[in-house]
């Protein structure tokens, strides 16, 4: 069938469903055309481009140009437009696009952490016998939220010139010149042309430019590369030095979010212009909801190839759905970052009329001087709120005269956005003087509530619970939040924190790594709500920018590695060998919760070994997951084909393995590249997966020079039936390194059948 029959039958379907207007109401298009060729002038794209466009819009160049968005010229080829659903189809099928994807929207995955991860606590950052100097010429670009520039994170006091090879720009808007950038922040951009197509209703945009009205941007930018700060602190909470991982590499800000998220249309704009600006790192604590769609319809799996390709490296936070198979951020070529806790906590004590004093998570500095009667929210249910309802201290539902003066038992349903803030907003309204929250998917994040007030999971508020029930006149005391430290266990994984396996590419593990993102203290835009220069957040977007430190340093001290060399060094060096756990539950938690394990960063800088591959080993990875040659070449325009394909995707030399469909045997070859000293012996180390024989072949690797590669084979045999995922590592070992490796296998329903 031809492109005009196929739009005819679709005009058809459209009067046959009696809606018109569907398909011819315009929406925001993403038209990806893959690699750009390297004698390819950005003009001559963009008349391509209005070409593409004037076809369809029947010869009209008026409506071409009217329709057109964006156009993506320089790190690789496409454009955003406005087209019909019949136009999107008619354009899909033109020589040399990719993929066509409506304009979808992103979501942003909303100190003391770097002491904890074992970095020095000055500006210095110098590390015995490395040094990290370089760092003033690694540029991180941070799409985000943007940023706010008079933060004293971000004051470049002491530092050297820009780089020389900067080719970005410090672009002037709404309270924003050109002027405001500095040494620090050495570029910044806005983009809003995807949010401003979908955000119609008249959603107020603040700042239309690239400062920071939500703090978001400037809480993970001052996290990876924060300039040394003697006294921050949240209140008189948390205080102390903090700074971040990298405090002397280069920031450069793309703002793509906004106050409802970030749009698909910008986020390739900004990858577009950070390949050209000449960035070294790009990080985005954003992400899709899962589940996933293809790589190559995802904005940030797109922009992340062409960037990765380029050598450029890429950071993103896993979500923070906290479910089995709900990490996004999936593709093999970027570092995908899940959320840990650090040993610091925020708690508020509650003191019940029986003596028995409990622990509640909370920043609230206000408390309660007396004791005062103690209800569940359910007893003082309104009008036609049923107990239910009042329960979960819903707007309105809570009867004035029953609340007065009392502090109230709330609920919080594991699976709600409702704000827990907002919830001591309405027992304050109501007249309430005190809040005890039960959060069902107990968190243990910390929250700023404005009358004295303590989260708790479900144990402690059972124990509450049964109190109340069990006494005459139940009285209770909330305390003002405190800083603690020491807290254990630590590190543990975050609730909210998303879990694999892999629902687009089970072979391949995600996330990859865990880092602190459980009540993280750093800059913030006194614009948004709080007034306040530095906040506490949680979420994997706290998470991701401090492995963007982390690898901002590996790339000071290691400029020539790859992406991927970068990548297996923060993956292989855990620093944990005792058991982390997983929250609420404080089950130990396995590779699909912390990928590789706890980023430890002074051994990612001497990891031993690498498991190194290249931009073609990410084309025969997409060979082995079924995209054909054809396909392929719009993607990379060059002259890749499927003949060095992988039998499977575990073909691709990645730092964990991941067998997801073992039947009897099964066997996968890694290469590793001596980065350590020339001569040095590894042995291999095994803890096979329950129920399944592990094998390598060789046991010993001997190396006699720098940068030498060596292959080796894993073999896997089922030995006794297993239900679902089972988890091992492989640990190639001398004196002074260990490179570890997760091994996840899942053993074939059919084959265990055969064995019951």
């Amino acid at each position: 069938m031809g492109v005009s029959e196929k739009t005819l039958l679709l005009l058809f379907l459209c009067v046959f469903l009696g809606d018109i207007s569907l398909c011819f109401s315009s929406k925001l298009y993403v038209v990806y055309m893959g690699s750009k060729d390297g004698d390819e002038h950005p003009d001559e794209i963009l008349r391509q481009n209005h070409q593409m466009l004037t076809a369809i819009h029947k010869g009209s160049v008026e409506q071409a140009k009217t329709s057109h968005v964006y156009s993506y010229r320089h790190g690789f080829k496409g454009f955003a437009a406005k087209l019909t659903e019949a136009q999107a189809s008619e354009i899909s099928k033109m020589p040399g696009v990719v993929s066509v994807f409506p304009n979808t929207k992103r979501s942003l995955h909303t100190t003391h952490s770097w002491d904890f991860m074992g970095l020095s606590d000055d500006e210095t950052m110098e590390i015995p016998g490395f040094s990290t100097k370089n760092q003033v010429n690694v540029i991180i670009g941070f799409i985000d939220t943007g940023i706010w520039p008079e933060s004293p994170s971000f004051s470049d006091t002491n530092m050297p010139p820009v780089p020389a090879g900067w080719k970005g720009q410090c672009q002037s808007g709404e309270a924003f010149n050109a002027s405001i950038c500095n040494r620090k922040i050495i570029g910044a951009k806005y983009y809003m042309s995807g949010y401003e197509a979908e955000e119609e209703n008249g959603k107020t945009m603040l700042y239309k430019s690239a400062r920071d009205s939500s703090g978001h941007g400037s809480h993970t930018a001052s996290t990876a590369a924060g300039r040394y700060i003697a006294n921050m602190n949240y209140k008189g909470l948390a205080n102390g030095g903090a700074r971040g991982g990298a405090p002397m590499a280069r920031i450069a800000v793309y703002k793509t979010c906004w106050s409802s998220g970030c749009y698909d249309v910008d986020l390739l704009a900004a990858f577009d212009d950070a390949i050209r600006d000449g960035v070294h790192v790009i990080s985005l604590s954003l992400g899709p909801d899962a589940p996933q769609g293809d790589y190559f319809n995802d904005a940030i799996s797109v922009g992340s190839f062409h960037a990765v390709s380029r050598g450029i490296l890429v950071v993103a936070s896993v979500g923070n759905e906290g479910s089995t198979g709900s990490a996004t951020n999936l593709a093999p070529w970027v570092i995908t970052v899940a959320a840990s806790s650090t040993d610091r906590d925020f708690t508020s004590d509650i003191v019940l009329g029986n003596g028995v004093r409990l622990k509640g998570e909370s920043l609230s500095l206000s408390q309660m001087n007396t004791s005062t009667r103690i209800i569940p929210a359910s007893e003082a249910y309104a009008g036609y709120f049923t107990p239910y309802q009042s329960s979960y201290c819903l707007d309105s539902s809570l009867n004035r005269t029953k609340a007065k003066g009392k502090v109230l038992v709330c609920l919080h349903a594991g699976s709600s956005s409702e704000s827990k803030m907002e919830k001591s907003i309405i027992v304050k309204e109501a007249g309430g003087v005190g809040m005890i929250l039960i959060d069902e998917a107990d968190k243990g994040v910390a929250i700023p509530f404005v009358i004295p007030a303590a989260t708790v999971g479900k144990r402690i508020g059972n124990k509450i619970l049964a109190y109340i029930n069990n006494t005459r006149l139940p009285m209770a005391r909330i305390l003002s939040a405190k800083t603690v430290l020491g807290a254990q266990p630590a590190p543990r994984v975050a609730a909210f924190s998303s879990r694999g396996p892999n629902s687009l590419t089970p072979e391949i593990l995600k996330p990859d790594i865990a880092a602190p993102g459980l009540n993280i203290l750093a800059a913030w835009s006194p614009a948004a709500s709080t007034k306040l220069n530095f906040n506490i957040l949680s979420g994997t977007s706290m998470a991701c920018p401090h492995i963007t430190g982390v690898v901002a340093l590996l790339k000071a001290v290691h400029p020539s590695w790859s992406p991927s060399a970068i990548k297996s060094a923060i993956m292989t060096t855990d620093k944990h060998h005792k058991p982390i756990i997983v929250d609420p539950e404080g089950k130990r938690a396995n590779p699909f919760d912390f990928g590789s394990g706890f980023v430890n960063p002074i051994k990612v800088l001497d990891p031993g070994l690498i498991y190194d591959a290249q931009p073609a080993d990410y084309k025969a990875f997409l060979c082995s997951i079924g995209y054909d040659e054809k396909s392929l070449h719009l993607i990379t325009r060059d002259n890749s084909t499927c003949d060095q394909t992988f039998a499977s995707p575990n073909g691709l030399n990645y730092p964990s393995i991941t067998v997801p469909n073992l039947r009897s045997t099964y066997s996968v070859t890694r290469t590793v590249t001596n980065v350590g000293k020339a001569r040095s012996i590894y042995k291999a180390v095994v803890f096979a997966p329950m129920g399944v024989n592990v094998t390598v072949v060789p046991r010993r690797l001997a190396f006699t020079k720098y940068y030498q590669k060596m292959n080796f084979t894993v073999n896997f045999k089922v030995a006794a039936p297993t239900e679902g995922y089972v988890f091992g590592s492989l640990t190639w070992r001398n004196k002074r390194t260990w490179v570890t490796s997760p091994l996840v296998v899942r053993v074939a329903h059919s084959n265990m059948g055969m064995m019951v």
